[in-house]
């Protein structure tokens, strides 16, 4: 079976795309299946042996990416490229097409928002993760927002903003609250303002990545995540950044977070968590698999930020340890997911 793990692309998080693409196509090769890690936005120019680019286990020939400390710089990865604003690089179609299936590594804009997943049904493509509506509908954090608070899950009070039109935010912000693009995941762009003298800072940040941004009440208390597998909630698991929050250098670089697995809760909260993620998971439509992250308050109440229907799989990445909790293997885990 030939698969194509696609990852990269012209996205904020390509750098964390690209760590877990290439951990996928090491086990996915493991497993005995013939792999071609593909970045989506690059592309390959010659395809004259299709079949050569795709690597076996014993071929002794691993994928390796580590993420840098820094954000991605697509402004350079653009003009190095010379691809422009086109987001699917040159053969990606041809090379998806003519594998037997393609594993999502992707996170982030094309790649979770629904636009691929619907071009890939409309040329009859299969793919791992959510379809192009689940897609959509958990990576617009206000829409996903609505959808939620319709259906009884708690979630932290929030405003949507155009940055792009005139609007006096000073005036009207609770503070302190936390501010981030709209549409983007990986903690890109995100910062927590507690002042008046730190919103327009956070404003520009968010900005550099996407005109909408969500302002979000903030909650003090204990962050969680709970992985859905195939229609089934995994044990919670724990996140304690060493320092500051849980953002883009917290996540993605070893050491700078503790991670514990299985939580250490009461089972009342750890069992409505877990009924909470899953409602989550099914009122947004979402495939085999996701991750829904959670903050949990002193008083035992607790708040649903987001759900990710592409969840990393980078080393340091929260679904893989709690599947590892309940016996399942990194190398297992990938092909679940590829076929499921």
């Amino acid at each position: 079976m030939k698969v194509v793990v696609l990852a990269g692309g012209l996205s904020p998080e390509r750098e964390v795309s690209l760590s877990s693409g290439s951990k996928i196509a090491n086990a996915l090769m493991e497993k005995g299946y013939e792999v071609l890690l593909l970045d989506l936005y690059l592309g390959i120019k010659d395809v004259t042996n299709i079949d050569s680019l795709f690597r076996k286990m014993e071929d002794q020939n691993p994928y390796q990416y580590q993420v840098p400390k820094e954000e991605p710089n697509l402004t350079k990865l653009k003009e190095d490229s010379g691809n422009g604003g086109i987001l699917i690089g040159e053969n990606v179609l041809l090379l998806c097409q003519y594998a037997d299936k393609v594993f999502l590594a992707l996170h982030g804009s094309i790649g979770e928002n629904g636009q691929l997943q619907a071009m890939f049904d409309i040329y009859g493509i299969s793919y791992t993760g959510s379809g192009y509506i689940g897609s959509l509908l958990a990576m617009d954090k206000g829409l996903s927002k609505v959808i939620m608070q319709k259906h009884g899950i708690e979630t932290p009070d929030y405003i949507v903003a155009d940055l792009t039109e005139e609007q006096e935010l000073e005036k009207t912000l609770m503070l302190p609250c936390v501010i981030k693009p709209l549409s983007c995941g990986s903690s890109v762009g995100v910062s927590i303002v507690r002042s008046q003298e730190e919103l327009g800072k956070a404003l520009d940040y968010a900005k550099k990545y996407e005109n909408k941004v969500l302002i979000e009440e903030l909650i003090v208390g204990r962050e969680f995540s709970v992985g859905i597998l195939n229609h089934h909630a995994l044990p919670l698991i724990e996140i304690i950044p060493k320092t500051g929050f849980y953002d883009y250098t917290n996540k993605y670089q070893a050491g700078m977070a503790t991670e514990v697995c299985p939580a250490q809760l009461e089972d009342e909260i750890s069992i409505k968590m877990q009924e909470a993620a899953l409602k989550v998971h099914e009122v947004l439509q979402l495939g085999f698999y996701s991750r829904v992250d959670f903050l949990l308050k002193e008083d035992g109440s607790f708040y649903c930020l987001e759900a990710n229907t592409l969840p990393g799989m980078t080393p340091t990445s929260l679904l893989p340890q709690e599947a590892a909790a309940i016996g399942i293997s990194y190398s297992k885990l990938c092909e679940l997911i590829l076929l499921g």
